[in-house]
């Protein structure tokens, strides 16, 4: 199986498959998921009186922007107490699978970010944008939000250059792992500080 998967890698046919068991997952756990899913935004949209989803364009792969969704958690600039559940078992990422199944994101990748950090990007940190975003990725099990720009970027750009089906495996189960863990799951309750230009290192 091993030497299998690794004939994939090697033979320049994992970005198709990949596509193409990103999908197929994300309709699946769509089907699955899609009527919890929505009961979970309509209570928390009636608790915070607001709208189910949070829309917001993104910088897809090679910098293409695409509409990002999420159920919403913030009310007023802050976290709410239903947002803050969400965030704890990651639910609030979940729309994010219709995001791959229309071709925006994958399942494993680096976290998309707002399109105004593209002309921060040094040459190094910009090859982030030559895969395809994911919901989780190499940064996300690493420390998440607990971690700073330099090092968040460095993660992204390691898992550019290694990508492959087993290093997926291994963030996807990471991933599974860390949400039962109630100090690693805290991590992305923190807020990171906004990307800029002076954060921005030499190549």
């Amino acid at each position: 199986m091993s030497t299998f998967i690794t004939r994939i890698d090697q033979g320049g046919m994992y970005s198709v498959i990949k596509s193409i068991l990103d999908r197929l997952i994300a309709a699946i756990l769509i089907i699955l998921g899609v009527f919890p899913v929505l009961l979970l935004g309509w209570v928390g949209s009636l608790m915070d009186r607001s709208s189910i989803l949070f829309r917001q364009v993104r910088s897809g792969k090679s910098g293409k922007p695409f509409t990002l969704y999420k159920l919403r958690t913030m009310k007023e600039g802050e976290v709410t107490p239903f947002g803050r559940f969400l965030r704890r078992w990651s639910i609030d990422e979940l729309p994010q699978l219709w995001n791959i199944v229309k071709g925006d994101m994958s399942l494993v990748g680096p976290r998309p970010l707002l399109v105004e950090y593209d002309a921060h990007y040094s040459a190094v940190q910009k090859r982030r944008l030559e895969v395809k975003p994911g919901i989780t990725g190499l940064s996300q099990v690493n420390g998440r939000n607990s971690i700073g720009w330099e090092r968040r970027f460095e993660l992204d750009v390691q898992y550019v250059e290694k990508q492959s089906f087993w290093l997926d495996c291994k963030i996807l189960m990471k991933t599974m792992v860390q949400l039962f863990d109630k100090k690693s799951s805290d991590f992305h309750l923190n807020q990171l500080p906004k990307f800029s230009e002076q954060q921005k290192r030499s190549d």
